[in-house]
């Protein structure tokens, strides 16, 4: 039988090759440097290659290193999975829990549902991370995130996915504004040339251009929010008008501003709050628990 490197060289691998430093590797693998540096000694050693270029100043990984990293990431994974699967088979809904959340969900959803997931599972410790939902697929598809909170549609690949909650959007304008009152607004009445929206890389931006079958050209480009926060302040100073989430209206964000919500007419479009994980994970039970919770304590509030 051939000799095989361990899950301690391949981590020692990866964490110098994400860093270029051995210092940082070290503190991140939470040994000392000599440890780190002769354990990738013995993993060089083992496959009779070189893997990263030392100087004084410097890490360098090779191509090689960079490839075999990758794939050692892989291997880990593997590794943490299973341990996931021993774990969950014992109680699904106990240990650490690292869940992604979207910058439009998150500050809204939250402060809402977290003292009911504390009392339904005092023993899950939700460890949170906060981004944007292509930085937040990312990390979930290698390993760093657990699984994520985000809004659909969006293009998935092969993560596994369970809908929680339909949100959907609302115009808010100025009180006075011609659209303020009286019906529902229809979709296609919103002024486009008036409409703010949040900057490129916000999932929100896009399903609010949908709701109203807008184009993907730019409108109102002078004039554009990085949170939701920032478009209600700007739409309260005139600058415009916007759509929101309904769950950004529940939590209360207009509280003190002179503004009007009307809803929008016919199907009233909006965005799916969705659950998603790696379809390979060994906590699909613990995953599916988490969206039945979120989906009942959003439908309670709700309701």
């Amino acid at each position: 039988m051939k000799p095989l490197p361990t899950l301690r060289q391949l981590r020692y691998l990866v964490a110098v090759v994400d860093r270029c430093h051995f210092g940082q590797a070290a503190e991140a693998c939470l040994v000392s440097q000599s440890t780190l540096s002769a354990g990738l000694q013995e993993l060089e050693d083992l496959l009779g290659a070189t893997l990263v270029e030392r100087t004084r100043r410097s890490v360098l990984p090779t191509p090689l290193g960079r490839e075999i990293a990758e794939r050692a990431r892989q291997l880990l994974k593997g590794a943490e999975e299973l341990v996931d699967i021993t774990r969950s088979a014992a109680d699904p809904m106990s240990g650490a829990l690292h869940l992604g959340v979207i910058p439009t969900i998150g500050p809204f959803l939250i402060p809402r549902v977290m003292p009911a997931l504390r009392e339904s599972f005092p023993r899950l410790r939700l460890y949170l991370r906060e981004d944007q939902t292509a930085r937040l697929l990312e990390q979930l598809n290698a390993g760093k995130l657990d699984a994520a909170l985000l809004a659909l549609p969006y293009p998935m690949g092969d993560l596994e996915t369970e809908d929680i909650a339909e949100d959907r959007f609302s115009f808010v304008c100025p009180t006075g504004h011609r659209l303020g009152v009286g019906d529902p607004v229809q979709p296609v009445a919103v002024p486009s040339e008036d409409l703010l929206l949040l900057e490129d890389g916000h999932c929100l931006r896009d399903h609010a251009m949908a709701a109203c079958a807008l184009d993907a050209t730019p409108h109102n480009t002078a004039f554009q929010g990085t949170s939701l926060h920032t478009l209600v302040q700007m739409v309260a100073n005139g600058l415009g008008v916007t759509l929101l989430p309904q769950m950004a209206v529940d939590s209360g964000i207009l509280r003190g501003l002179d503004l009007a919500v009307r809803p929008l007419a016919g199907d009233r479009p909006g965005r799916r709050i969705a659950l998603a994980w790696r379809k390979t994970s060994g906590r699909k039970e613990t995953f599916q628990r988490l969206a039945e919770a979120l989906r009942a304590e959003m439908t309670a509030k709700d309701g």
